[in-house]
Protein backbone atom coordinates (compact mmCIF):
# COMPACT_ATOMS: atom_id res chain seq x y z
CA UNK A 1 0.00 0.00 0.00
CA UNK A 2 1.80 3.29 -1.27
CA UNK A 3 0.16 5.47 1.94
CA UNK A 4 1.48 2.77 4.67
CA UNK A 5 4.80 3.21 2.37
CA UNK A 6 5.19 6.86 2.60
CA UNK A 7 4.52 6.12 6.18
CA UNK A 8 7.21 3.75 6.82
CA UNK A 9 10.02 5.55 4.37
CA UNK A 10 9.23 9.70 5.27
CA UNK A 11 11.91 11.54 6.99
CA UNK A 12 10.17 12.96 10.01
CA UNK A 13 11.77 15.79 11.63
CA UNK A 14 13.05 13.38 14.68
CA UNK A 15 15.12 16.26 16.37
CA UNK A 16 11.94 18.49 16.89
CA UNK A 17 9.99 15.73 18.15
CA UNK A 18 11.99 14.52 20.47
CA UNK A 19 13.09 17.63 22.04
CA UNK A 20 10.17 17.35 24.52
CA UNK A 21 11.19 14.21 26.42
CA UNK A 22 11.88 13.71 29.82
CA UNK A 23 14.95 14.36 31.29
CA UNK A 24 15.85 10.09 31.59
CA UNK A 25 15.02 9.30 27.92
CA UNK A 26 15.38 11.75 25.11
CA UNK A 27 18.45 9.76 24.08
CA UNK A 28 16.92 6.18 24.87
CA UNK A 29 13.75 7.37 23.07
CA UNK A 30 15.61 8.69 19.73
CA UNK A 31 17.91 5.46 19.29
CA UNK A 32 14.71 3.02 20.13
CA UNK A 33 12.91 4.95 17.44
CA UNK A 34 15.68 4.62 15.16
CA UNK A 35 16.34 1.10 16.08
CA UNK A 36 12.58 0.64 14.82
CA UNK A 37 13.48 2.40 11.30
CA UNK A 38 16.23 0.50 10.79
CA UNK A 39 13.75 -2.86 11.10
CA UNK A 40 11.53 -1.75 8.97
CA UNK A 41 14.74 -0.98 6.41
CA UNK A 42 15.53 -4.63 6.62
CA UNK A 43 11.89 -5.53 6.72
CA UNK A 44 11.72 -6.96 10.07
CA UNK A 45 8.51 -5.32 11.08
CA UNK A 46 7.32 -7.51 13.94
CA UNK A 47 10.77 -6.12 16.33
CA UNK A 48 10.53 -2.91 14.32
CA UNK A 49 6.45 -2.74 15.74
CA UNK A 50 7.98 -3.40 19.59
CA UNK A 51 10.76 -0.64 19.28
CA UNK A 52 8.50 1.72 18.49
CA UNK A 53 6.28 0.94 21.10
CA UNK A 54 9.61 1.07 23.25
CA UNK A 55 10.14 4.27 21.82
CA UNK A 56 6.50 4.83 22.45
CA UNK A 57 6.76 4.23 26.34
CA UNK A 58 9.41 6.42 26.55
CA UNK A 59 6.97 9.52 25.88
CA UNK A 60 5.63 11.90 28.27
CA UNK A 61 1.54 13.40 28.03
CA UNK A 62 3.67 16.45 27.17
CA UNK A 63 4.73 15.24 23.37
CA UNK A 64 1.72 14.29 21.33
CA UNK A 65 3.66 14.58 17.97
CA UNK A 66 6.02 12.25 18.93
CA UNK A 67 3.70 9.59 20.61
CA UNK A 68 1.81 10.39 17.15
CA UNK A 69 4.60 10.14 14.74
CA UNK A 70 6.14 6.52 16.51
CA UNK A 71 2.18 4.99 16.66
CA UNK A 72 2.12 5.84 12.88
CA UNK A 73 5.24 4.24 12.15
CA UNK A 74 4.06 1.38 14.69
CA UNK A 75 0.35 0.70 12.97
CA UNK A 76 2.02 0.21 9.58
CA UNK A 77 4.39 -2.54 10.71
CA UNK A 78 1.39 -3.89 12.11
CA UNK A 79 -0.32 -3.93 8.83
CA UNK A 80 2.64 -5.46 7.47
CA UNK A 81 2.68 -8.65 9.57
CA UNK A 82 -1.50 -8.25 8.85
CA UNK A 83 -1.87 -8.21 12.56
CA UNK A 84 -5.07 -5.99 12.29
CA UNK A 85 -6.00 -6.30 16.00
CA UNK A 86 -2.88 -4.44 16.87
CA UNK A 87 -3.76 -2.22 13.83
CA UNK A 88 -7.18 -0.90 15.68
CA UNK A 89 -5.59 -0.68 18.95
CA UNK A 90 -2.78 1.40 17.79
CA UNK A 91 -4.67 3.87 15.19
CA UNK A 92 -7.81 4.13 18.07
CA UNK A 93 -4.51 5.20 20.35
CA UNK A 94 -3.63 7.67 17.84
CA UNK A 95 -7.40 9.39 17.45
CA UNK A 96 -7.61 9.47 21.29
CA UNK A 97 -4.95 11.81 20.76
CA UNK A 98 -5.63 13.76 17.57
CA UNK A 99 -7.95 13.78 14.32
CA UNK A 100 -5.33 11.55 11.47
CA UNK A 101 -6.49 10.87 8.68
CA UNK A 102 -3.94 8.10 7.74
CA UNK A 103 -4.80 6.31 11.33
CA UNK A 104 -8.15 6.47 10.40
CA UNK A 105 -7.36 4.82 7.03
CA UNK A 106 -5.32 2.05 8.32
CA UNK A 107 -7.61 1.46 11.24
CA UNK A 108 -10.45 1.47 8.32
CA UNK A 109 -8.09 -1.13 6.15
CA UNK A 110 -7.76 -3.35 9.78
CA UNK A 111 -11.66 -2.95 10.66
CA UNK A 112 -12.43 -4.03 6.78
CA UNK A 113 -9.50 -7.37 6.50
CA UNK A 114 -11.55 -7.97 9.90
CA UNK A 115 -14.50 -7.96 8.20
CA UNK A 116 -16.28 -5.13 10.12
CA UNK A 117 -16.97 -3.82 6.84
CA UNK A 118 -19.66 -0.55 8.74
CA UNK A 119 -16.60 0.26 11.17
CA UNK A 120 -13.98 0.38 8.14
CA UNK A 121 -16.39 2.47 6.16
CA UNK A 122 -17.09 4.91 8.51
CA UNK A 123 -13.25 5.13 8.73
CA UNK A 124 -12.23 5.82 5.78
CA UNK A 125 -14.79 8.35 5.80
CA UNK A 126 -13.35 9.94 7.90
CA UNK A 127 -10.15 10.09 6.45
CA UNK A 128 -11.81 10.91 3.35
CA UNK A 129 -13.42 14.02 4.88
CA UNK A 130 -9.93 14.84 6.63
CA UNK A 131 -7.87 14.80 3.19
CA UNK A 132 -10.91 15.24 0.52
CA UNK A 133 -7.99 16.34 -2.50
CA UNK A 134 -5.86 13.26 -1.79
CA UNK A 135 -6.09 10.84 -5.14
CA UNK A 136 -3.55 8.43 -3.62
CA UNK A 137 -5.65 8.30 -0.47
CA UNK A 138 -9.52 7.31 -2.47
CA UNK A 139 -7.22 4.78 -4.82
CA UNK A 140 -6.04 3.10 -1.53
CA UNK A 141 -9.16 2.74 0.08
CA UNK A 142 -10.12 1.02 -3.44
CA UNK A 143 -7.43 -0.90 -3.29
CA UNK A 144 -8.69 -2.34 0.05
CA UNK A 145 -12.11 -2.97 -0.98
CA UNK A 146 -10.57 -4.70 -4.54
CA UNK A 147 -8.41 -6.94 -2.00
CA UNK A 148 -11.96 -8.15 -0.34
CA UNK A 149 -13.68 -8.22 -3.67
CA UNK A 150 -15.95 -5.59 -2.70
CA UNK A 151 -14.64 -3.29 -5.35
CA UNK A 152 -18.48 -1.91 -6.18
CA UNK A 153 -18.07 -0.21 -2.70
CA UNK A 154 -14.28 0.98 -3.48
CA UNK A 155 -15.76 2.36 -6.80
CA UNK A 156 -17.40 5.27 -4.72
CA UNK A 157 -14.08 6.79 -3.64
CA UNK A 158 -12.72 6.69 -7.19
CA UNK A 159 -15.58 8.73 -8.06
CA UNK A 160 -14.88 10.92 -5.33
CA UNK A 161 -11.10 11.45 -6.23
CA UNK A 162 -12.50 11.99 -10.13
CA UNK A 163 -14.44 15.38 -8.81
CA UNK A 164 -10.87 16.73 -6.72
CA UNK A 165 -10.39 20.30 -8.91
CA UNK A 166 -7.07 20.19 -10.34
CA UNK A 167 -5.45 20.82 -13.43
CA UNK A 168 -1.94 20.47 -12.56
CA UNK A 169 0.02 17.39 -14.22
CA UNK A 170 -0.18 15.46 -11.29
CA UNK A 171 -4.26 16.35 -11.27
CA UNK A 172 -4.15 14.27 -15.01
CA UNK A 173 -1.93 11.56 -13.94
CA UNK A 174 -3.96 11.18 -10.64
CA UNK A 175 -6.96 10.56 -12.78
CA UNK A 176 -5.48 8.54 -15.28
CA UNK A 177 -4.64 5.81 -12.48
CA UNK A 178 -7.93 5.75 -11.43
CA UNK A 179 -9.57 5.56 -14.78
CA UNK A 180 -6.88 2.58 -15.20
CA UNK A 181 -8.40 0.93 -12.21
CA UNK A 182 -11.67 1.43 -13.35
CA UNK A 183 -10.10 -0.14 -16.40
CA UNK A 184 -11.55 2.52 -18.63
CA UNK A 185 -8.12 2.80 -21.01
CA UNK A 186 -9.46 5.48 -22.96
CA UNK A 187 -10.14 7.64 -20.52
CA UNK A 188 -6.98 6.56 -18.74
CA UNK A 189 -4.96 7.42 -22.15
CA UNK A 190 -6.67 11.06 -22.79
CA UNK A 191 -6.10 12.21 -18.93
CA UNK A 192 -2.20 11.16 -19.37
CA UNK A 193 -1.55 12.28 -22.23
CA UNK A 194 -0.56 16.30 -21.36
CA UNK A 195 1.79 14.92 -18.46
CA UNK A 196 3.31 12.48 -20.96
CA UNK A 197 4.20 15.18 -23.43
CA UNK A 198 5.35 17.35 -20.31
CA UNK A 199 7.81 13.95 -19.54
CA UNK A 200 6.41 13.47 -15.87
CA UNK A 201 7.70 10.20 -14.69
CA UNK A 202 5.12 8.53 -13.59
CA UNK A 203 2.74 9.24 -16.45
CA UNK A 204 5.14 8.06 -18.88
CA UNK A 205 5.25 4.94 -17.16
CA UNK A 206 1.49 4.48 -16.87
CA UNK A 207 0.74 5.03 -20.59
CA UNK A 208 2.76 2.04 -21.13
CA UNK A 209 0.51 -0.13 -19.42
CA UNK A 210 -2.41 2.20 -20.95
CA UNK A 211 -1.23 1.37 -24.60
CA UNK A 212 -0.58 -2.54 -23.39
CA UNK A 213 -3.86 -2.81 -22.12
CA UNK A 214 -5.42 -0.97 -25.46
CA UNK A 215 -3.35 -4.08 -27.23
CA UNK A 216 -1.22 -1.16 -28.89
CA UNK A 217 2.78 -2.53 -28.13
CA UNK A 218 4.23 -0.47 -30.91
CA UNK A 219 2.88 3.25 -28.97
CA UNK A 220 3.73 1.02 -25.56
CA UNK A 221 7.15 0.52 -26.83
CA UNK A 222 7.80 3.94 -27.85
CA UNK A 223 6.99 5.54 -24.52
CA UNK A 224 9.17 3.02 -22.11
CA UNK A 225 12.42 4.01 -24.41
CA UNK A 226 11.13 7.34 -24.34
CA UNK A 227 10.68 7.14 -20.77
CA UNK A 228 14.88 5.84 -20.81
CA UNK A 229 16.05 8.41 -22.97
CA UNK A 230 14.81 11.06 -20.28
CA UNK A 231 15.66 9.12 -16.78
CA UNK A 232 18.16 6.69 -18.51
CA UNK A 233 17.84 2.90 -18.02
CA UNK A 234 15.33 1.68 -15.48
CA UNK A 235 14.12 -1.89 -14.74
CA UNK A 236 10.50 -0.97 -14.74
CA UNK A 237 10.84 0.43 -18.28
CA UNK A 238 12.71 -2.52 -19.43
CA UNK A 239 9.99 -4.62 -18.44
CA UNK A 240 7.63 -2.67 -20.20
CA UNK A 241 9.56 -3.55 -23.63
CA UNK A 242 8.99 -7.36 -22.35
CA UNK A 243 5.34 -7.25 -22.58
CA UNK A 244 5.58 -5.13 -26.03
CA UNK A 245 8.14 -8.27 -27.66
CA UNK A 246 5.77 -10.93 -26.02
CA UNK A 247 2.87 -9.24 -27.18
CA UNK A 248 4.79 -9.11 -30.78
CA UNK A 249 6.19 -12.63 -30.34
CA UNK A 250 9.54 -11.56 -30.39
CA UNK A 251 10.50 -14.25 -27.71
CA UNK A 252 14.66 -13.51 -28.15
CA UNK A 253 14.01 -9.82 -28.03
CA UNK A 254 11.91 -10.26 -24.63
CA UNK A 255 14.58 -12.71 -23.31
CA UNK A 256 17.25 -9.95 -23.99
CA UNK A 257 15.00 -7.17 -22.25
CA UNK A 258 14.70 -9.21 -19.24
CA UNK A 259 18.10 -9.81 -18.59
CA UNK A 260 19.16 -6.50 -19.31
CA UNK A 261 16.47 -5.13 -17.21
CA UNK A 262 17.37 -8.01 -14.51
CA UNK A 263 20.94 -6.43 -14.43
CA UNK A 264 20.01 -2.68 -13.26
CA UNK A 265 18.75 -2.02 -9.59
CA UNK A 266 15.26 -2.21 -10.10
CA UNK A 267 12.72 -2.91 -6.49
CA UNK A 268 11.64 -6.24 -5.80
CA UNK A 269 8.71 -6.20 -7.37
CA UNK A 270 10.22 -5.18 -10.60
CA UNK A 271 12.55 -8.11 -10.60
CA UNK A 272 9.93 -10.76 -9.77
CA UNK A 273 8.59 -9.61 -12.91
CA UNK A 274 10.81 -9.35 -15.07
CA UNK A 275 11.82 -12.95 -13.83
CA UNK A 276 8.46 -14.38 -14.35
CA UNK A 277 8.46 -12.91 -17.87
CA UNK A 278 11.54 -14.08 -18.76
CA UNK A 279 10.09 -17.52 -17.93
CA UNK A 280 7.04 -17.34 -20.40
CA UNK A 281 9.54 -15.65 -23.05
CA UNK A 282 12.05 -19.05 -23.00
CA UNK A 283 8.36 -21.03 -22.41
CA UNK A 284 7.20 -19.70 -25.79
CA UNK A 285 10.31 -19.51 -27.87
CA UNK A 286 10.14 -22.57 -27.11
CA UNK A 287 12.96 -23.36 -24.77
CA UNK A 288 11.82 -25.53 -22.04
CA UNK A 289 15.21 -26.43 -20.30
CA UNK A 290 16.13 -22.41 -19.82
CA UNK A 291 12.60 -21.88 -18.83
CA UNK A 292 12.91 -24.92 -16.25
CA UNK A 293 16.18 -23.14 -15.32
CA UNK A 294 14.68 -19.70 -14.73
CA UNK A 295 11.72 -20.89 -13.06
CA UNK A 296 13.76 -22.33 -10.73
CA UNK A 297 15.71 -19.52 -9.45
CA UNK A 298 12.40 -18.07 -9.20
CA UNK A 299 11.11 -20.50 -6.77
CA UNK A 300 14.14 -19.61 -5.08
CA UNK A 301 14.16 -16.31 -4.77
CA UNK A 302 9.67 -16.35 -4.75
CA UNK A 303 8.78 -19.20 -3.21
CA UNK A 304 5.13 -18.62 -1.81
CA UNK A 305 4.83 -16.60 -5.43
CA UNK A 306 1.38 -19.45 -6.72
CA UNK A 307 1.85 -18.01 -10.58
CA UNK A 308 5.59 -18.93 -9.91
CA UNK A 309 4.83 -21.96 -8.70
CA UNK A 310 2.33 -23.36 -11.26
CA UNK A 311 4.90 -22.64 -14.12
CA UNK A 312 7.60 -24.07 -12.22
CA UNK A 313 5.60 -26.99 -11.66
CA UNK A 314 4.27 -27.19 -15.86
CA UNK A 315 8.18 -27.29 -16.59
CA UNK A 316 8.95 -29.95 -14.34
CA UNK A 317 7.13 -32.63 -16.11
CA UNK A 318 8.42 -31.22 -19.48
Amino acid sequence: MKRIYKIMTAAAAAACLLCGCREKGPSELELAREKGISYMEQADYANAAAAFEEAYALCDEKMPETKTDISLYEAACQMKTENYEEVKNTCSRILEMTENADAYYMRGAAFLNLDETDAAKADFDCAADLNPADYELFLNIYRQYEKKNLSAVGDEYLQYALNIEGEEMEDYYQKGCIYFYLKDYTKAQEMLIQPVEAKHKRAMMLMGEVYLELEDSIHARNVYQQYMEEYGDDAQAYNGIVLCELADGNYDAAVSAAETGLGLEGDESTNRDLLYNEIVAYERKPDFEAARQAAERFMELYPDDEQGKKEYDFLITR
